[in-house]
């Protein structure tokens, strides 16, 4: 069952519908729990329910239906379970008296009656060896061979939701975890890695964010908000009390330390408000194979790497003298040893730091922009405007959980 989240869900045409989120199992008086359908989420990240009768089929990453869906947003009942937010990773005890495992994944299988019966569990035995790669036995049982510890969502362990969640792009998985209850969110949050919590935290609602940091000491808090957009880092400090937002600052590296507060200086409905103060900047006379190797490296977002940023030295921010831009589309029709001072495009007009948002949209509408440089009165740059970001500011609050439009 962990195998189907995030598989594709198709009509019998073949035309994809929606993506799987969960399974969905009933409890019964006896004998294993019973399938009754599958979470899936639909275009506009709606959740709908999808009855297991109206699964033709599950093969390897691929789910087809009957091609009719309920369009009526997902409500979970009582007497239903779902198998990879709340069952996997559970306690159970065997009967044979040979002691507990946890659930790390199970099969189900269709019976005489066509009923999908949960069938088989693949368990893991607590480790017996204190080393840290040390990992218990596995083994397999039936549903009948063993009893549950616990039911309830403290019976779970965030390490096993985080194992299914492994392959997930950072706003899939943010969107997994606002599907979880607060606790249990913040449970898993806290178990992921600081980079993967740092990805995450940038893709989620500013609540959540500050739900989640809340729960973390200065020490952790200030690992992960260094491995964070600036800007995204800025924006959510702004929302914590003044006290913890300094004793994080004089916890992070000096130099991301800075950027973050000269961000938080400026309103969030202006260009400097939006700015990351992380773009790639070159020398006019850097060639297009050196301005290709900073795009190259793995720690630059596509959005960033679309365009090169030309200055006067100093090459960083607030320091440079802003000369022009070299977009990367251009840079491919040259050759290696061009100067980046002859591909400038110099039309391209930087906007003030208090530049309203207002302003940022068109502009980034009338140019079809990626990025837009910010400068100071004295011409240097200071940062750079993202169409991400524009984006954030352009949808509602509530984008990633609300309802596709009527």
């Amino acid at each position: 069952m962990a195998r189907l989240a995030g598989c594709g869900v198709f009509d019998p045409a073949g035309d994809r519908v929606g993506k799987v989120i969960d399974v969905l199992v009933a409890y019964r008086k006896s004998g294993a729990p019973k399938v009754s359908g599958l979470l899936v989420e639909i275009s506009g990240r709606r959740r709908v329910f999808v009855p297991i009768s109206r699964v033709t089929s599950i093969n390897p990453g691929q789910v087809i239906t009957t091609g009719l869906i309920d369009l009526r947003r997902f409500t979970q009942r009582g007497q239903e379970v779902r198998v990879i937010a709340e069952i996997l990773g559970r306690k159970v005890r065997l009967l044979d008296g040979s002691g507990e495992a946890g659930i790390e994944d199970l099969a189900v299988e269709q019976n005489k009656t066509r009923d999908w019966l949960i069938s088989e569990l693949f368990l893991r035995r607590p480790k017996t060896s204190s080393s840290p790669f040390a990992r218990g036995a596995t083994l397999f049982a039936a549903w009948e061979q063993v009893t549950e510890e616990d039911k309830g969502e403290e019976g779970q362990s965030a390490q096993a939701l985080i194992a299914t969640y492994s392959e997930m792009r950072p706003a899939d998985l943010a969107s997994a975890l606002l599907d979880l209850p607060d606790e249990r969110m913040i449970e898993v949050a806290e178990e992921l890695d600081d980079e993967r919590l740092a990805d995450v935290l940038e893709e989620l609602p500013e609540d959540e964010q500050i739900d989640i940091i809340t729960e973390l000491d200065d020490e952790r808090a200030a690992e992960v908000l260094d491995l964070m957009e600036p800007d995204d880092a800025a924006d959510l400090m702004a929302n914590l009390p003044a006290e913890r937002t300094e004793a994080i600052l004089d916890l992070m590296d000096e130099e991301e330390a800075d950027d973050i507060r000269m961000l938080m200086q400026f309103d969030e409905f202006t260009a400097g408000g939006l700015m990351t103060t992380e773009p790639i900047i070159c020398a006019a006379d850097a060639t297009v194979a050196e301005a290709m190797a900073l795009i190259r490296r793995k720690d630059v977002s596509p959005v960033l790497a679309a365009s090169v940023f030309v200055t006067l030295p100093p090459y960083e921010v607030a320091t440079g003298r802003y000369l022009g831009t070299v977009h990367f589309q251009k840079m491919l029709r040259y050759p290696p040893h061009e100067r980046l001072g002859s591909l400038l495009d110099t039309e391209l007009e930087p906007v003030k730091a208090d530049t309203h948002i207002s302003v940022i949209h068109r502009t980034f509408a009338n140019y079809n922009l990626v990025a837009l440089p910010v400068v100071d009165d004295q011409h240097h740059l200071i940062g750079v405007v993202t169409v991400d970001d524009v984006l954030d500011h352009l949808l509602p609050d509530d984008w990633r959980t609300e309802e596709e439009a009527h």
